[in-house]
């Protein structure tokens, strides 16, 4: 199929894009690089655009646009979804989505992206939901039910958009039997709001007996998020604090206003949550689509993997103690290093969080099920967190 890449109203390149195998076979042309995705411009050579390097790497970028071979109960789902694999999803919207701009757009067709994108225009999501979230459904029949931007959301835990009053929201449950998850979410955005840290708000929700988490999308129809991995991705990897060090200052070089802070305050909630997947796509930057200025650090999101305890009984906890700095997987005692001022944080308006957290979980218990003792050793060890970081800092002030 002969295709053209678009970003939003802008053609990017024009391709031969093979159905079946879901791959660029081959680039026609190549119109406006600089507007293809970020992750994209490390791989084009303008005297040779249709070299296999850039060809495999175009093909990859859109496969990763579709749900992950790693989503929980991925199966069922594409049984209910009534397709083979997740990469069929994306030939049934033109690969949009609600992280980006960027579109297939049949070659002779004249279609717009102001009729079809899924910031402008509403989206049947009901079926899609349930075949994600609920515990039991059927065998999706609407064709139109698989034209949502469901079809690209990254991930391992189970997803949905939905619209309410206009507003896109993204509704999360747990992990397999997890129920966690979602409340964490709601304990970062808390932690947030004390502390003045951009963040992405999450509520809690409840879907046909499931607590789940809710955040609207914090991108728009000019906006696009540009993953950590895809910055570093044309950076040498030193597997050190380097990465993180060099990634800094690409931000500032590009004019981001408090990027380092910004990039600490991510690390100082997951110090507080002991988050253990602040991996290279759940963090990066916001890209204006129409100038390519990049505007700010992405808020803060994706905290549900946090205050892992493991085991725990009446006499021990035990817990992994362990999150990741890009390439590493470190201590959070190590990472929290990073930071150049600690002391600018002032942990006194974390005093009462744990009695939060403690109230937040005892009001859906009669749902989740979750035990008093596992409430109690989650808030103690939430408290212990913040007990070290007001440590830290006093001892900082000395």
């Amino acid at each position: 199929m002969k295709c053209i890449l678009m970003n939003k109203n802008i053609e990017v390149l024009v391709a031969e894009y093979n159905v079946a195998s879901k791959f660029f076979d081959k680039i026609i042309e190549v119109k406006n690089i600089d507007y293809a995705p970020y992750i994209l411009k490390s791989f084009y050579t303008e005297n040779d655009f249709n070299n296999t390097l850039f060809r495999t790497n175009l093909s990859e970028w859109f496969k990763g646009r579709g749900i992950p071979s790693w989503r929980d109960k991925l199966d069922l789902l594409l049984h209910r979804l009534n397709v083979d694999t997740p990469v069929e999803l994306l030939d049934k919207a033109f690969g949009l989505s609600l992280s980006d701009q960027y579109w297939i757009k049949p070659y002779d067709s004249n279609i717009l992206y102001k009729d079809i994108n899924f910031f402008d225009n509403d989206f049947d999501y009901a079926e899609f939901l349930e075949a994600s979230l609920s515990l039991n459904s059927k065998t999706i029949k609407k064709e139109e039910s698989l034209r949502t931007p469901n079809n690209t959301t990254d991930g391992m835990l189970k997803k949905a958009w939905i619209i309410e009053n206009g507003t896109r929201y993204l509704l999360k449950g747990g992990y397999k039997n997890e129920i966690l998850q979602p409340f964490n979410e709601v304990l970062a955005t808390e932690i947030c709001k004390r502390l003045g840290f951009y963040h992405v708000p999450y509520t809690l929700d409840i879907y046909k007996d499931i607590v789940v988490s809710k955040c609207p999308c914090f991108i728009t129809k000019d906006t696009e998020l540009i993953t950590a991995y895809q910055v570093r991705n044309e950076m040498e990897r030193h597997d050190s604090v380097e990465d993180y060090e060099e990634y800094v200052k690409r931000l500032e070089e590009n004019g981001i206003e408090n990027a380092r802070e910004k990039v600490e305050n991510m690390y100082i909630l997951d110090f507080l949550i002991m988050n253990e997947d602040r991996h290279l796509n759940n963090f990066g930057i916001i890209r204006n689509v129409n100038t390519l200025k990049l505007v700010d650090v992405a808020p803060i999101f994706d905290n549900g993997m946090a205050l892992n305890i493991s085991y725990y009984d009446d006499e021990e906890v035990l817990i992994s103690g362990h999150g990741r700095l890009f390439y590493e997987v470190k201590p959070f005692d190590e990472i929290i290093k990073i930071v150049k001022d600690i002391t600018r944080i002032d942990v006194s308006k974390l005093e009462d969080i744990p009695e939060y957290f403690n109230k937040l979980l005892h009001e859906y218990q009669s749902i989740t099920h979750m035990s008093d003792k596992r409430i109690y050793r989650l808030c103690v060890l939430l408290q212990r967190q913040i007990n070290k970081l007001k440590e830290m800092i006093e001892e900082t002030k000395k």
